[in-house]
């Protein structure tokens, strides 16, 4: 496996575990009100703060595990999935933002306008790690 498709991976898991974080704190502070929590700063920093840990932990296990591979120079197959994952996952990005101020219009709710534009934010990403995974494994 390349060091890149462990990178993919590392940075899904990171991703997922920050998103789970961030929904599941979201949704109970919303529970006691009648809408949507607003966005808080602590929990967008532990947020971050996550996914630089898992990031920076698992790169070091992936390094240490293969340096020969960590060092490596990227070739013309990794950015070639790198540049289709990327192509991919800025129309997931741009279509949430347009869909989230969509539904600002309609609802004029600034927090659901935040949490929508951060929710894709994190489903674009996460899809381009996904991309770059399922094109690595299926050998383009």
């Amino acid at each position: 496996m390349p060091f890149q498709e462990k990178s993919a991976w590392i940075m899904s898991v990171a991703l997922l575990l920050g998103g789970a974080f961030y929904v599941s704190v979201v949704s109970e502070m919303s529970s006691p009100q009648e809408g949507l929590a607003p966005p808080v700063i602590p929990v967008v920093a532990i947020y971050t703060v996550i996914l630089v840990v898992v990031a920076v932990a698992g790169h070091i296990v992936a390094a240490v595990a293969g340096p020969k591979e960590a060092n490596a120079p990227e070739d013309e197959r990794d950015s070639k999935i790198r540049h289709m994952a990327g192509y991919f996952s800025r129309y997931l990005v741009g279509g949430g933002a347009i869909l989230a101020l969509g539904v600002y219009l309609l609802s004029y709710d600034g927090n659901l306008l935040f949490h929508a534009v951060f929710a894709s934010l994190m489903i674009s990403q996460i899809s381009e790690y996904a991309i770059q995974i399922y094109l690595y494994r299926s050998a383009v």
